[in-house]
């Protein structure tokens, strides 16, 4: 399997643009509290980390107590918000998207993995949503590893493949992905249509503006 490589995505701002309903979850899982929702600008940069570390940032004069409220408000409303609407509504995927992953996926010399900071159950509905289940060879979700920017998840991710992290590419659209990345022994490609802006993206080898990018950028990498 030496021959082979491996592209791992991030998800929410780099496949799917889910910031609208991020911070109307945000806003009711807080509410419940009987607190007052945080301000987007707030919440937007902390996108990609775990719950369990954004709440402390979020609320960070309450109590332990209160941030594992928040984490299963938060969840809770998210999941409630998505019966509401339809995927494509509420997490539209970025112009692009679908065909960059279906066209690297046709590569058999190349596997696609996920690295989020979603959960299974949430991972799961976007996947199915847009029929994107199999195109992902591994995938891999907060429930089961430390927040970005620890590399656990891309290590999880070369040991369900069988590529050298030589031959691996991360791509996403915060410095946390960048950082994982690097901590991991991957290249990192930074969007920069996603959460955090540019010149947050300095650890990445490169930044594209769109997914008709992607393609040279990868080829740029593996040269």
């Amino acid at each position: 399997m030496s021959d082979l490589k491996l592209v791992v995505f991030d998800v929410d701002g780099t496949l799917i643009d889910s910031q609208g309903l991020i911070m109307a979850a945000m806003t009711l899982g807080f509410e419940t509290q009987g607190l007052a929702a945080p301000a987007r600008e707030d919440v937007l940069p902390l996108v990609g980390l775990s719950l369990e570390i954004i709440m402390p940032r979020l609320a960070s004069a309450q109590s332990p107590a209160v941030h594992a409220e928040l984490v299963d408000g938060y969840k809770n409303a998210f999941m409630e918000l998505r019966k509401r609407g339809t995927p494509q509504d509420d997490m539209p995927l970025f112009d692009g998207a679908l065909a960059a992953v279906s066209g690297l996926h046709a590569q058999p010399e190349t596997l696609l993995g996920i690295a989020t900071g979603k959960s299974r159950r949430g991972l799961d509905k976007v996947l199915q949503a847009y029929d994107m289940e199999r195109y992902f060879f591994t995938q891999q979700v907060a429930d089961h590893h430390p927040s970005k920017p620890h590399p656990s998840m891309l290590s999880a991710c070369l040991a369900d493949t069988g590529v050298s992290a030589d031959q691996a590419v991360m791509i996403g659209d915060t410095s946390f992905d960048m950082d994982m990345a690097k901590a991991a022994g991957f290249k990192a490609i930074g969007v920069s249509w996603g959460y955090h802006d540019r010149n947050e993206l300095a650890a990445a080898d490169i930044v594209i503006d769109r997914f008709t990018d992607l393609e040279n950028a990868l080829e740029e990498l593996w040269r």
